[in-house]
């Protein structure tokens, strides 16, 4: 147990200290939600990838998807590279970083309302955001309380409590630059953990030659237990490739609409920062989510040790714990502070995006008329404690209900955001004719879609739904600006036309 503790308690200590030193960089609102939009390659792109990646996609997705898919699973980590990484940077990094720069937006919501000229369009954006970020938290919560009961024998609660007062005091003292820094240092701890973890692994089964002959003889259940068809989970799409389709769209396309991922262009310092940033933000993604899954794919080699609902179902949360769990306590202490470190990112940049959006799009001009910058950060300081407390608060109660996968909460949470948020965010930053109606359109659309079915399970899985939500809105969109009032050409002339000239500019004057 000494290791561990010895870890955990360095983890805390390092967490802690980074707050204390980025306190000046959140002396106003600017610098403490976006690190005064001065924030290099190298942090950004880590805070990018430590956002993207936490314990829902080691514990929860590596597991859920690993068991079902196999070694086909790795298609999900090389999307969430190509897709989900470098294209996005690319396509959305710079436009994004220049575009707001000239509409004066800090959050996603401000720049619906500044780019569509619309305050409801702010105002609906705001509320998708606060409340749909809640189940995406608890699922982070959830992961790592699992790896810890495996690691110490925890009880649920305390892991909760402990990760809250964590991410409180961090975030609260240093704001987006604490976050930041953290995120540096916690994807340093994931990129050596995941390449050790796999070693382990793999060494306990014998090797990587044994461990794929092994999975080589795992029936295909899906196919009924008699005379099953047998090394499917070795094949290069796995037993059922449409789900997997729809996985990868959802974890990989997502991204380009969460307001928490696409924040990090606003903070970037300059274009050949992003460029920089996007190789950064690959390569950590190839390692991280591709190793993830990876060693989620021989879970079925864990088949005797992992847990079971009473119908006989695995529960897949528990696949991946029990792999670790016969590691030396060295590593184990190690993946603790892996997923700790991955779920302390995610957590710190949810509560963070939530709490600024509440105050700056909701509370400030519609409850506060006359909000100064003093008032402003006291504000999200104290809503980032409050929604920490909620979504843990949220955690307690869902670990006791009928919803126990990991993959479900991202799923409905991702599903709602991205298919509110991709195609009006990508839509505005590239055409001129995108128009208000359009994006009401697809907040409706992803809204009606995704909470119908949750409620009625007609599509069956959260996550295709989710990706249907997606993909529909990049066709609803053009769609429906095509018979709607046209924006204002001469605001939309000066909009595309300073933009193009911000985006060409590495120096652009934030005041």
């Amino acid at each position: 147990m000494f290791p561990k503790i010895l870890m955990m308690t360095a983890f805390f200590a390092v967490t802690i200290s980074i707050g204390f030193y980025t306190r000046k960089h959140a002396r106003d609102v600017d610098g403490f939600v976006l690190g005064g939009r001065k924030v290099g390659p190298w942090l950004s792109a880590f805070a990018y990838g430590t956002t993207y990646f936490s314990a829902v996609v080691f514990i929860g997705y590596a597991g859920q998807f690993g068991w079902k898919y196999g070694m086909a699973a790795l298609w999900i980590g090389l999307g969430n590279a190509f897709v989900g990484s470098l294209l996005v940077w690319y396509v959305l990094g710079a436009r994004t970083r220049a575009m707001t720069h000239y509409l004066r937006a800090q959050t996603m919501p401000e720049f619906f309302g500044a780019r569509f000229g619309s305050h409801g369009l702010r105002i609906a954006a705001a509320a998708i955001i606060f409340v749909f970020l809640i189940p995406y938290t608890a699922s982070v919560y959830n992961g790592l309380s699992r790896l810890f009961d495996m690691a110490f024998g925890a009880p649920y609660e305390w892991c909760i409590i402990g990760m809250a007062v964590l991410t409180c005091v961090y975030v609260v003292l240093g704001g987006y630059m604490a976050a930041a820094v953290n995120d540096f240092v916690q994807g340093l701890v994931m990129l050596f953990g995941i390449v050790a973890v796999i070693v382990a692994v793999l060494a306990g089964y014998g090797g990587y030659t044994n461990a794929m002959v092994a999975l080589s003889r795992v029936p295909n259940d899906a196919q009924g237990a008699a005379g099953a068809m047998q090394g499917v989970f070795v094949s290069i799409f796995g037993p059922n490739p449409l789900d997997l389709a729809g996985v990868l769209v959802l974890t990989s396309l997502g991204t380009w609409g969460l307001p928490q991922m696409v924040q990090k262009f606003y903070a970037i310092r300059s274009s050949n920062a992003i460029k920089r940033g996007a190789i950064i933000s690959t390569l950590f993604a190839l390692v991280v989510s591709g190793g993830s899954y990876f060693l989620g794919g021989f879970g079925r080699l864990a088949a005797g040790e992992i847990a079971y609902t009473p119908a006989g179902t695995p529960v897949y949360d528990s696949v991946i714990p029990a792999m670790l769990a016969n590691m030396p306590d060295l590593l184990i202490g190690l993946t603790v502070v892996l997923v700790l470190s991955a779920s302390m990112s995610t957590l710190s940049s949810l509560v963070l995006t939530s709490s600024s959006t509440l105050t700056l799009d909701f509370l400030k001009g519609n409850f506060i008329r006359d909000m100064d910058v003093k008032t402003q950060l006291l504000s999200i300081r104290l809503l980032v404690v409050a929604f920490v407390l909620i979504s843990a608060a949220i955690a307690l109660v869902q670990y006791n209900s009928p919803v126990t996968f990991i993959a479900q909460l991202m799923a409905i949470s991702w599903g709602v955001l991205a298919g509110s948020f991709l195609a009006p965010f990508l839509y505005g930053l590239y055409w001129r004719r995108a128009t208000t109606a359009s994006v009401w359109a697809c907040f409706i659309f992803a809204l009606a879609l995704v909470c119908s079915n949750m409620a009625f399970g007609y599509i069956g899985s959260p996550i295709n739904a989710g990706a249907l939500a997606m993909l529909a809105g990049l066709a609803i969109v053009p769609l429906v600006s095509s018979f709607t009032p046209r924006p204002d050409a001469e605001k939309m002339d000066a909009l595309f036309r300073q933009s193009y000239f911000n985006l060409h500019d590495n120096k652009i004057d934030a005041d």
